[in-house]
């Protein structure tokens, strides 16, 4: 009996031995590890990036959709075969893009350091244009981009293809602003003040970005001030003629000369004035813009006219919280513009117009008009070209899911006396019998409708009408036009209209 309780009490102690011995073993449960924290800090969808004090967001858009009677974006059918209204012509363009923006923010005793990145990816259809060859051959011309070869049967060129595009990429430091943004002299809604058609007239615009080194002071209650020294090589300069380069074929595509932009010798200097109140806001911008030409000939031996300084001024105004319903609101603003041209016909807006129409008296009607900074002539000085316009839009939400935007833009371009002398006495209106007057207006109205069944995902249709009011009148002959297959022939000077339809999906997240 003593054997088997010492049997039974010595298998117990072993057994509790080897019990606290696993106990002993087993692992301790470890604090679990929160890879990815919210950042509250700058609002929803920012995250610290591991290890850092550093708070990141990502975003962006994927879009689809398709313009009918358009140009190579969201355009009008204003110039080259969008505008020749022949066989060339699409009667529709299909595009489909994906944004990206990387938003990264500091917290430091300076403030906030930011970066802010936004890249896009789009595939869009081109045109076919003549080649000039008897056979009546085309040429495919896609957009910026190699892609795959044409099928037999097809032009040569590429059919396929995409492009890479940066809209902003820029630090906000300390009150300052460097790098790719949007100009400071555009109103906040930039082109759009309805969302909408993208070569809105009547004011700046720069939604791709533009270069800039700005300083922007907050004052408290709403209201900032900018100083900003911006890049005016690729959105903010429009043209410079020169005389001597005129050819009625050229005239009749909207060019009154050769283009004869020098180097840079300034940036753009922009001042702003903004009030943002819970009514909506209010801003004045003022910019200086340096013409700067090349030389009156081939060689530098020639000589060139002396630079001039154009400018511009733009008011706008956003009216929120009317009656006509929860989140309507009017976006209002005017502009004048005297050697800087560009501030009203914004970064996507035309400034060549070449529209073929019918015509009862003569083999087609043209109405042709063109944009510029200035003109000179041989030996002249610069004679700079003046401007003014206005654009607005009222959008109407008639639910959580559905809005109306109406929206419209008048634009008016003005050349001086010596610049219609130069443009009007040169051989390439020889053939005009009628009236010269480069003077031009072009008026727009449209109407964009939204639905969003889901959040973040919207339907669009919209629609716009334009009108170009030249000032021509009479009738021209001109040579044969290859590049959009219009013969030597006698042509009505008239005004002309077109329209544009676009449909669009869009996913944003």
């Amino acid at each position: 009996m003593n054997v088997v309780k010492s049997l039974l009490l010595g298998t117990a102690a072993g057994l509790i031995a080897v019990g606290g011995a696993q106990a002993a073993d087993l692992p301790v449960k470890a604090k679990a590890v929160e890879y990815v924290k919210i950042c509250s800090l700058y609002g929803a969808g920012f995250y610290y990036i591991p290890g850092t004090d550093t708070c990141i967001k990502l975003g962006g858009y994927l879009r689809a959709e398709v313009a009918l009677n358009a140009g190579g974006n969201y355009s009008a059918a204003y110039n080259g075969v969008s505008g020749a209204n022949n066989r060339l012509s699409n009667y529709y363009l299909a595009r489909a893009r994906e944004d990206l923006n990387i938003d990264t923010r500091t917290a430091t005793e300076y403030g906030v350091v930011r970066t802010y990145f936004d890249a896009v990816f789009t595939w869009t259809t081109d045109n076919y244009t003549g080649s000039g060859s008897a056979t009546g051959a085309t040429v495919y011309s896609q957009l910026g981009s190699t892609g795959v070869s044409a099928p037999n049967n097809a032009s040569s060129g590429t059919i396929s293809g995409g492009t890479l595009g940066v809209y902003y990429a820029f630090i906000q430091f300390a009150g300052f602003t460097m790098g790719k943004s949007v100009s400071q002299f555009d109103a906040p809604w930039t082109n759009y003040p309805g969302n909408n058609f993208d070569q809105l007239v009547g004011g700046s615009g720069s939604v791709n970005g533009v270069a800039q080194f700005t300083y922007t002071a907050d004052f408290g209650q709403g209201v900032t001030a900018t100083v900003s020294a911006q890049d005016q090589t690729q959105f903010f300069t429009t043209n410079i003629w020169n005389t001597a380069g005129m050819s009625t074929s050229g005239v009749l595509g909207g060019a009154y000369g050769s283009n004869d932009i020098g180097g840079t010798r300034s940036p753009d200097i922009v001042g702003m004035v903004r009030v943002d109140q819970a009514w909506g806001l209010f801003q004045a911008s003022v910019a200086a813009h340096d013409n700067h030409v090349a030389y009156y000939g081939a060689s530098e031996v020639t000589g060139h006219p002396e630079d001039k300084w154009g400018w511009a001024v733009q008011l706008a105004l956003q009216i929120k919280n009317i009656p006509t319903g929860a989140g309507d609101v009017i976006n209002i603003s005017g502009v004048y513009t005297d050697g800087a041209s560009r501030y009203n016909f914004q970064s996507l807006a035309a400034t060549s117009y070449s529209m073929f129409g019918g015509s009862g008296s003569a083999y087609q009607s043209i109405g042709f008009a063109g944009v510029s900074d200035a003109v000179f002539g041989p030996n002249g000085q610069l004679e700079l070209t003046k401007t003014y316009g206005f654009r607005g839009a009222y959008t109407h939400n008639w639910n959580p899911y559905w809005n109306t935007a109406l929206y419209g833009a008048w634009a008016a371009v003005n050349y001086s006396g010596t610049a219609k002398g130069l443009i009007c006495g040169s051989a390439a209106f020889a053939s005009l019998t009628g009236t010269c007057n480069p003077d031009f207006n072009i008026g727009q109205i449209g109407v964009i409708t939204r639905w969003t069944p889901v959040k973040n995902l919207t339907f669009s249709a919209d629609f716009v009408y334009s009108h170009l009011d030249q000032k021509y009148s009479g009738v021209i002959t001109t040579p044969a036009l290859a590049s959009v297959a219009k013969p030597a022939a006698t042509y009505e000077l008239k005004d002309q209209d077109t329209y544009s339809l676009l449909l669009r999906a869009q996913r944003n997240w």
